[in-house]
């Protein structure tokens, strides 16, 4: 079972196609499952697009895009995803939602070892691992944005996952040319548990007035050597995400370091959502 070659992808936004593309690069066969057949072509775009960039930027040869993308199905059914040994959801970091699709996968999935792995970047695992009949064999397994570029990958076992479940994940990961680092299933793992407080507090800067976006992130790019800023970093992640992501560690933690910004709830709730919706701290052009 360690020859893993049918991976299943739920949901096809950023994090689902770059999953999907590195997934295809890798040689395996690929099958993306969105919610509606418009949402699945709009997938296949996504991962068309990137394909074509990284052979524009000479990072890809041409047969390696076609043959990534020779690997690549869409459908807009889960039930497709049947004969899956491995499936990946990267659905909306919400709770309700990631039980359902997990639930909808126990059910599908016709391998009785076939590894259910979650996406999510602060749900407790065993929450999704109990809504199953296979609780053994689900995990997590947080890419970062962008999946292509960002080479790690942390796996995360919950109180019911097996050894052998974890050690498979790990190697499907390294096989995905990433690199793993192990995390206890407590919101935030270990990335976001140091993260989000370091992003919340820029947010807190803007909001009191102490410095404008474009001085914090240039102080943090500069004066500590970050890639990029606090603040548009939150762009690309998504404020939403942010959001989201930090009410869950409030609520395992209830920690005020924790706590979303009245600035951070205002802009998710006028759509200011970043990059994806043209306006977040910075502005975007389409």
């Amino acid at each position: 079972m360690d020859c893993i070659t049918r991976l299943g992808v739920v949901g096809c936004g950023l994090m689902g196609s770059g999953i999907a593309e590195v997934a295809a690069l890798a040689g395996l066969d690929v099958r993306v499952a969105e919610a509606a057949s418009d949402a699945a072509e709009a997938g296949r775009r996504r991962v068309t697009a990137s394909l074509d960039r990284g052979v524009k930027r000479a990072k890809l040869t041409e047969e390696d895009r076609d043959r990534a993308l020779a690997g690549l199905s869409f459908t807009h059914d889960v039930g497709d995803l049947a004969d899956r040994q491995f499936v990946v959801e990267a659905v909306a970091e919400n709770r309700a939602i990631k039980i359902d699709v997990i639930r909808s996968l126990d059910k599908v999935v016709e391998d009785p070892v076939a590894i259910l792995a979650t996406n999510t970047s602060s749900i407790p695992i065993v929450d999704l691992a109990v809504a199953t009949e296979r609780p053994g064999q689900v995990i997590g397994m947080h890419f970062f944005n962008p999946v292509p570029v960002q080479r790690l990958v942390e796996v995360i076992p919950g109180l019911t996952t097996s050894a052998d479940t974890e050690r498979r994940t790990r190697a499907f990961a390294e096989r995905l040319g990433k690199t793993t680092v192990r995390a206890a299933d407590r919101a935030g793992f270990v990335v976001n548990a140091l993260l989000i407080p370091y992003l919340l507090g820029a947010v807190r800067m803007v909001e009191s007035g102490s410095a404008r976006p474009e001085d914090i992130d240039q102080g943090m790019e500069l004066g500590c050597a970050h890639p990029m800023g606090p603040l548009r970093l939150l762009d690309l992640i998504g404020l939403d995400t942010a959001q989201a992501i930090a009410e869950s560690m409030y609520d395992e933690y209830k920690e005020p370091l924790y706590a979303s910004p009245a600035l951070l709830r205002r802009m998710v709730a006028a759509g200011h959502l970043g990059r994806k919706s043209g306006r977040g701290f910075y502005a975007y052009g389409n």
